[in-house]
């Protein structure tokens, strides 16, 4: 059976400050980027600190927001690389063919005849598709697209996925 998936799903991150008077720009990881502030209190990877955040507009590939009590940009800065979270139940479920990262890492990654290949330990979001980083027992990650080509199955009930490497890619993992 997997691990349990993470109450929380993290939705973007601050990134940095925007100007003097307490903006900041955000890196949304929702679909639609807006939808940052949809699904409820955003909070810090601790769960302990919450915060109130209003969009005003956009800076580039960033949005930006007023985050309730940030009153400066030195404030501002100090949140740079704070992660976002919500709640997982607040989130739609995924549709069909699609998944949280969160709920991929700390999957198995197996050949399609069953060999072990490692463990997801990241997604990775480079542009086009989404790479899994998968951790052999011994030696350096495996980059593998996540396509339906390299990765024809995916089964979180059982807690692992299919991985299907050329076979260049086998004799030589880095």
């Amino acid at each position: 059976m997997a691990e349990a998936a993470t109450d929380r799903i993290c939705v973007g991150a601050i990134v940095g400050a925007h100007g003097v008077r307490g903006l900041v720009r955000l890196k949304s990881f929702t679909e639609r980027p807006e939808d940052i502030i949809a699904y409820g209190p955003l909070t810090d990877a601790s769960g302990k600190r919450c915060f109130q955040v209003s969009l005003t507009g956009r800076a580039r590939d960033a949005l930006l927001a007023r985050i309730a009590g940030v009153a400066d940009r030195d404030q501002a800065a100090a949140l740079r690389g704070t992660r976002l979270y919500v709640l997982r139940a607040a989130l739609p479920d995924p549709a069909e063919e699609e998944f949280y990262h969160a709920d991929l890492v700390g999957l198995r990654a197996e050949a399609p005849d069953g060999t072990a290949l490692g463990r997801v330990i990241a997604v990775h979001t480079f542009g086009g598709n989404d790479v899994l980083e998968i951790a052999p027992a011994a030696g350096e990650s495996l980059m593998v697209p996540f396509t339906c080509q390299s990765v024809p199955a995916v089964d979180l009930a059982v807690g692992r996925v299919v991985v299907d490497l050329p076979p260049e890619s086998e004799a030589d993992p880095g």
